[in-house]
Parts: C-alpha cells; sequence; structure tokens
C-alpha cells in the first residue's frame, strides 16, 4: 500500500517573497546577514501575496538598531477599514547585539552600506537577508559584466562541443 502524502509535499518550497537583483550588479557583497522584521498585520498580508518592492530600500542604523527604509509594501484593496496603510513605512529589524555591533563598525569605520537582497519566509516567519556591500565603480560593473558573458559563452561551448 502506498504511503499517504503530507500537506508540507505538496506546497510549493520556494519560500522567496522579493529579490533585489540589482544590488549584485551595483555592490559588492562581503557578508550576509539574516534579520527578522517587525511588521503590522496588513503587512504580512500583503508579503504573502508578493505585494514588495525591495529595488530603491536600504538599511540604515540609527541608535542601534536597524531599520528598513523605502522597500515599498502596497496594501491590499481588502485591508481593514480601520487602519491607514503607510507603503513606505520603516520597518525594524531584528538582529543580535553583536551582528548589530559588527554591522555599525563596518558601517561608521570601514565605509560599507547596507543592501537588503532578499526577502523569505522561515517557519511562517519574514526573514530579509542583509548584504554588508561596498558599491562597485563602472570599471567594475563593465568587468563583471565580461566574465559573465564569457561564463555564458564557455558553458555553451562545452555543451556543444
Amino acid at each position: 500500500m502506498a504511503a499517504k502524502k503530507s500537506k508540507k509535499d505538496n506546497k510549493a518550497t520556494d519560500n522567496t517573497i522579493a529579490v533585489n537583483r540589482q544590488a549584485t550588479h551595483e555592490y559588492t557583497i562581503d557578508e550576509t546577514f539574516e534579520a527578522g522584521l517587525v511588521l503590522e498585520g496588513w503587512e504580512v498580508k500583503s508579503l504573502r501575496d508578493g505585494r514588495i518592492q525591495l529595488k530603491e530600500s536600504y538599511v540604515e542604523i540609527r541608535r542601534g538598531e536597524a531599520w528598513l527604509s523605502g522597500a515599498h509594501v502596497s496594501a491590499l484593496l481588502s485591508a481593514s477599514t480601520h487602519v491607514n496603510p503607510d507603503a513606505v513605512r520603516k520597518k525594524k529589524l531584528l538582529l543580535h547585539r553583536r551582528e548589530l555591533n559588527k554591522l555599525i563598525g563596518s558601517v561608521e569605520r570601514k565605509g560599507y552600506t547596507l543592501i537588503p537582497l532578499s526577502m523569505y519566509w522561515i517557519k511562517g516567519r519574514a526573514k530579509l537577508k542583509i548584504g554588508l556591500a561596498k558599491g562597485k565603480k563602472l570599471h567594475d560593473k563593465r568587468a563583471a559584466s565580461k566574465d559573465k558573458d564569457w561564463q555564458r559563452d564557455r558553458a555553451r561551448i562545452m555543451k556543444h562541443g
């Protein structure tokens, strides 16, 4: 007799909400961190529907806390009537103290920038992957795209023979 399949097997395993594809083009990412988010109810519903843009967002550190700024979460039409949704509200990021201290030191002393790379679900909670990054110069971007093109062509040549 065949074994019963659980409901979890039927679900899609892709838990990604949004990805900031522009971040890897504009910056070189040295280290990544995972942070939780403090969200309101309507924001969680919007995230479940995939209504977020990380393209122009950034992470800033104020008074020893990390905040996600510039992320645009558009409200659902079925949002509650007593809630006034603010699409670009700053969201507090939840990090361990030692991670925060490391990020603060890198941003203030070494000239790094904190960039949100992707947002995803883990055990029903929204998580944000943050990259500790430095900006690329124009010639770095050109070299990176040239290298990417060569890797693609090399794979094509190796495949055909």
